[in-house]
């Protein structure tokens, strides 16, 4: 023990030591506060979709029944869907900063009300969101650099070296305790606001899981700075060595992967998938009735033998072309739908090999804030879908007045149950 502390002693004295670890504590500490915050706001937010919802259905309840069109309440009714934020989403908000949380739908065609909301700012949204995730992923390394880079040639410079390999029991041992000293200490600072988090959030084992993520990633940098401090270089040498693989790792290859990975794996952005089924329902209006009605019954033949479409406007032929909207773009919808879990998967390979990616990858899935716990969510919506429709076509096909008593008849979001 008196080894350890002594060790402790002569690092505390370097200029740099006080300061890299304060500075790393702040840092994550502010990463940790803001993560909070974030799935604070985006909990509230959820919390107030209920009161307005009952609001909206109310006045809702209080019109249509006046004239009990089933297609005014299937035509007016937003139903809110939500996904709540899990307990470690604090730590790496991932999709979460882009992707909506919360979404109200009507019973009319649905792929268009999922990706139209992607039209967000793709330069802005490029820098992601600093989270604790960011801060171990680009800021960490850097402060290992700056601590591990003259382990070795500081001592070598200031002519101590020979002496302490002499007079040591185990020179190994010595350099071992060093090095696990500085990197125990670094990830000591930041790994306790991150604990501190999951405390507040109620995470359980798979905050240790991260835990051990971030352990693991540390690691792979401190042998990486051991092992270019050991060349016998100076320490300037050594600084830009690994402030070159730092770039190299950090940032530019996996610069490189993702524009190889968006080259090989071309997606159509969902805002054109949003615009192709527009145009399609757009062009329903213009379209024979009795042509629109036929196509329609070939998805939904248990309605072909209700009452015909006659005269001008219907609500059957309305639902009927939206519906035909939404198989329009089917093909396409799965294509984009595959094309970004093929870039995800390729993303995950990537990680096998660039450790940011990699450590990003991991924290992300166990946060379930990746593309998948995004695609799952948009699963759980068209699952609902289907629900509003089977609810109010018998309605509408049938003719059946809608009554006031029949909204509290409508399905309920159900939120996932936690993982």
């Amino acid at each position: 023990m008196s080894l350890w502390l002594h060790e402790l002693r002569l690092f505390l004295r370097q200029p740099v030591a006080l300061p890299t670890l304060l500075l790393m504590l702040l840092l994550s500490g502010a990463s940790v506060w803001a993560g909070l915050s974030e799935v604070a706001r985006q909990r509230e937010t959820i919390a107030r979709i209920q009161p307005q919802q009952a609001e909206d259905e109310a006045a809702l309840a209080a019109w249509v029944p006046e004239r009990g069109d089933a297609g005014d309440a299937a035509y007016y009714s937003f139903h809110p869907t939500w996904d709540a934020p899990s307990t470690l989403a604090f730590a790496a908000l991932g999709q979460r900063d882009i992707a909506p949380y919360i979404l109200r739908i009507r019973a009319l065609a649905l792929e268009g009300q999922i990706h139209e909301s992607e039209n967000y700012n793709a330069e802005l949204a490029l820098p992601g969101r600093f989270d604790w995730a960011f801060v171990l992923a680009y800021l960490a390394p850097l402060f290992l650099i700056l601590l591990l880079h003259d382990i070795f040639s500081g001592e070598r410079e200031a002519g101590r070296h020979q002496f302490l390999t002499v007079m040591a029991r185990s020179s190994r041992r010595m350099w071992a305790r060093r090095v696990l000293l500085r990197g125990g200490l670094l990830s000591a600072m930041l790994l306790l606001p991150f604990a501190v988090g999951a405390l507040l959030s109620g995470s359980g084992l798979p905050a240790l899981a991260v835990a051990g993520v971030a352990a693991l990633y540390l690691i792979v940098w401190t042998l990486i700075c051991v092992g270019v401090a050991r060349a016998g270089r100076r320490s300037l040498a050594n600084a830009a060595s690994l402030a070159a693989l730092w770039l190299f790792l950090t940032l530019v290859a996996p610069g490189l992967a993702l524009l190889a990975i968006n080259g090989a794996i071309p997606v159509r952005q969902g805002v054109e998938l949003t615009l192709a089924q527009r145009e399609a329902v757009h062009a329903g209006w213009d379209k024979p009735k009795a042509a629109t009605m036929d196509a329609f019954f070939r998805y939904h033949p248990e309605w072909r033998n209700t009452p015909p479409v006659e005269g001008g406007f219907h609500w059957k032929w309305y639902h009927a072309f939206q519906h035909l909207g939404d198989r329009s773009v089917a093909d396409q919808a799965a294509a984009y739908r595959d094309g970004l879990k093929a870039r995800d998967l390729w993303t995950r390979r990537i990680g096998y090999v660039l450790p940011a990616v990699g450590a990003q990858v991991a924290i992300h899935r166990l946060a379930q804030t990746d593309l998948e716990a995004q695609q799952a969510y948009e699963d759980r919506i068209r699952a609902y879908y289907d629900r509003l429709r089977r609810f109010y076509y018998p309605y509408i096909f049938d003719d059946r007045p809608f009554t006031a008593e029949d909204f509290q008849r409508a399905p309920r979001w159900q939120e996932a149950p936690p993982a």
